[in-house]
């Protein structure tokens, strides 16, 4: 009987993840690119404009789809630091190799505006401590970033 539990517990670890898991996942960094937008207590429309662009290019959304995720994501984003239950779902549905990308994708929306404000930066590096992404790996990130954006090293208060 214990081996018929443990094989069934087994076989759900095992099976590949579903549409929930990966619209689950997609929310959740949603959240999380509204919440650095909103970091200086607006979302500018160039901030807007690359959170659509980024999750149709990295979730291969329709601009339909984009839009309503968008729509879901500022809704949820409204409570309470979001950032801390978001975050606990990258946590558990990436494995920490994978988790780079939403780093560099909140660093474009951080960027996104061509500035970055402290309280964006000091966001990355909180959410970069809970995926268990080091200081250094979020750094690295950023300049990854601002070379892809065509932006000056130097830019910004991250140094």
């Amino acid at each position: 009987m214990l081996d018929r539990i443990k094989a069934m517990f087994e076989a759900w670890e095992k099976r590949p993840p579903g549409p929930e898991h990966r619209d689950t996942l997609h929310l959740a960094a949603a959240v999380l690119l509204v919440e650095a937008a909103r970091m200086d207590d607006r979302i500018a429309p160039e901030e807007r404009a690359r959170i659509a662009a980024l999750v149709r290019e990295r979730f291969g959304l329709g601009a339909e789809e984009a839009a309503d995720l968008l729509a879901a994501a500022e809704s949820q984003a409204r409570g309470v630091a979001p950032h801390f239950n978001y975050v606990s779902v990258v946590v558990e549905r990436c494995p920490p190799e994978q988790r780079m990308w939403l780093i560099e994708m909140l660093w474009e929306v951080a960027y996104a505006d061509g500035e970055l404000h402290a309280l964006e930066s000091n966001l990355l590096r909180r959410i970069g401590g809970l995926l268990h992404v080091s200081d250094v790996e979020v750094g690295a990130a950023r300049k990854r970033v601002l070379k892809r954006m065509g932006l000056p090293e130097g830019t910004g208060v991250w140094e």
